[in-house]
């Protein structure tokens, strides 16, 4: 473990309860929290019975927190003393006990897919008409709204109003309505005594992506005793609603004092160099490299281009294969803007059995629902599932899917089953299927050597020793609906949070010819985001890149 930095041990021995720590890519945020909270609970700002709550945008981030907390909290008290979160998740926990005080039923099914979506598909509404109902919808109920408000503010809008209506006939949950009940319900002084109560303090990662609800939400848990950490370089959730200027005001005028962590210790010269070019219009802030002279040759800057996406795919696999040879413990991300453009990698890794894979949205991976599907196959049986006259209610039920009260982790176990059940039809047994299941109890894919495969947005507060970023074309980065300043200044933000993922080295490359679903060769220009490197020196080309793994002093690279 890094020596920590005087910053990060202001974070931890911080004794007011609300704090503001604006922190880089790579500048120990994740590492502070953690200690954070050990300084809360050392000094008894959060003594028991009381607990402390650390709160997270998504399943992923929760396992870097947990991660990094064990390495600071004793295990009783991370068991006991700290409950940690996603905002679905502890939006479903007070729907759950609390639904009665806004007088509706707190045993409705919890959200396993989006239900929206699948009513815009069902209707044969076209992408950009799916895209406004969406925004609609999620605009409308981002207020304390109750079901008539709601219906009330679809008013002008036929399509969503339909589709709402039709949400409230068959009593359902969609994840926006979840966290509109958790707000009407901590409204309600009563329950949100309790909460205050109950949670001494609380942490909140990467404040820039809350939307104004979910910060009215931490609010009203933790008014005056919250930690927001996070960096407005990185917001990159606009369109969910997040609004990181009006959230960081907000949260300024809350918390007695701010930190500021800008000296990274996770990336070498050459990458930081990428994201200081890109601050200026990101919004993030310059960083300096911690430990400048320990990184071998200064890392590695490339851009690289190809003729076709295909090419494109093989080239990365082959070098990240190359890689892995010279130092077989690292890991090595293949990151997209969309899982579209991702595709060719995907298949390009499959077919390479040699490299150890994995795809960050496939739902084997993830740690919660990786040991509830183990336990699901462990009770279902070939004859079972043959003579099921619903395979999969027989598999819902073998997994108690009704049980799981983390919406996150509910939708990727029902996805989970979904592809087992293709295994079970294509013959394999679930002894077979089992054995293909390898992360969870304990087990994440943070620490696994190989290849991910993963988009700019699952990426989000993870890191890697290696980072391709593909598809850096016209369309694809910044995306096609991209047009304002402001949706041009997100996209851009998006290259930042990928390219900072990285320790080492980044390749950026693009290719010229891009095939669509069906097949159709669409030509591409490079993004318009990779002319702020064309001085950086070290860009390297594809043959410089090439003689640079093979000249590198990989002992020295392994070691740091």
């Amino acid at each position: 473990m890094l020596e920590p930095t005087a910053a990060q041990l202001g974070v931890r021995d911080a004794e007011e309860l609300g704090l503001l720590v604006l922190a880089a890519a790579g500048c120990g945020k994740t590492e502070a929290l953690a200690m954070r909270a050990a300084g809360l609970l050392g000094r008894e700002q959060v003594a028991s019975p009381r607990k402390l709550l650390v709160a997270t945008f998504t399943n992923r981030a929760r396992d870097n927190i947990r991660e990094r907390l064990r390495s600071h909290v004793r295990p009783g008290d991370l068991r006991d003393r700290v409950t940690v979160q996603n905002f679905h998740g502890l939006a479903a926990r007070l729907y759950r006990a609390h639904a009665n005080v806004v007088q509706v039923d707190p045993d409705r099914p919890l959200p396993e897919r989006d239900w929206v979506t699948d009513q815009c598909k069902t209707r044969g509404l076209s992408y950009s008409l799916t895209d406004s109902v969406q925004k609609a919808l999620r605009v409308a109920k981002q207020e304390p709204r109750d079901d008539a408000a709601v219906l009330a503010a679809l008013a002008d809008d036929p399509l969503a109003l339909e589709i709402e209506k039709a949400r409230q006939a068959q009593d359902l949950l969609t994840y926006d309505d979840l966290l509109r009940y958790a707000e009407l319900i901590l409204a309600n002084e009563a329950v949100a005594d309790l909460y205050r109560n109950h949670f001494a303090a609380v942490l909140v990662d990467e404040f820039q992506d809350l939307t104004p609800q979910q910060l009215r939400i931490m609010q009203g848990i933790g008014y005056g005793r919250t930690t927001y950490a996070g960096d407005l370089g990185q917001g990159i959730y606009g369109f969910t609603g997040a609004a990181p200027e009006q959230v960081k005001a907000s949260i300024e005028a809350q918390v007695a004092r701010s930190i500021v962590l800008a000296e990274s210790h996770r990336s070498s010269p050459a990458v930081l160099a990428m994201v200081n070019t890109l601050a200026r219009v990101t919004g993030g802030q310059q960083v300096t490299c911690a430990r400048p002279a320990s990184w071998p040759g200064d890392g590695v800057a490339a851009r690289l281009s190809f003729a076709t996406a295909a090419e494109e795919a093989q080239t990365v696999l082959a070098t990240a294969g190359q890689i892995l040879i010279e130092a077989p413990g690292q890991r090595v991300a293949i990151i997209a803007r969309t899982k579209l453009r991702r595709r060719f990698a995907d298949t390009a890794a499959a077919v390479a059995t040699d490299l150890a894979s994995y795809r960050w949205d496939d739902p084997i991976f993830d740690t919660e629902t990786a040991p509830l599907l183990r336990r699901a196959l462990g009770r279902v049986t070939v004859q079972g599932f043959e003579h099921a006259k619903d395979e999969t209610a027989y598999l819902h039920e073998a997994a108690q899917v009704g049980a799981v009260q983390d919406p996150d982790t509910r939708e990727f176990l029902v996805d989970a089953l979904a592809w087992a059940a293709d295994l079970l039809r294509d013959g394999h047994t679930p002894e077979a299927i089992t054995a293909r299941v390898t992360v969870g109890d304990g087990d994440t894919l943070l620490t696994r050597p190989g290849v991910h495969l993963l988009t700019g947005h699952v990426g989000k507060g993870q890191q890697f020793d290696w980072v391709f970023i593909i598809g850096l074309e016209e369309g694809c980065l910044p995306d096609f609906r991209a047009k304002s300043p402001p949706e041009l200044a997100e996209e851009m933000r998006v290259l930042s949070v990928m390219i900072s993922r990285a320790r080492h080295g980044v390749v950026l490359s693009t290719a010229q010819q891009v095939p669509d679903r069906n097949g159709r060769i669409w030509w591409r220009d490079p993004s318009q985001f990779l002319s702020p490197f064309d001085g950086l020196d070290e860009c390297r080309d594809r043959s410089r890149l090439r003689q640079w793994l093979s000249s590198a002093d990989w002992k020295a690279i392994t070691n740091r």
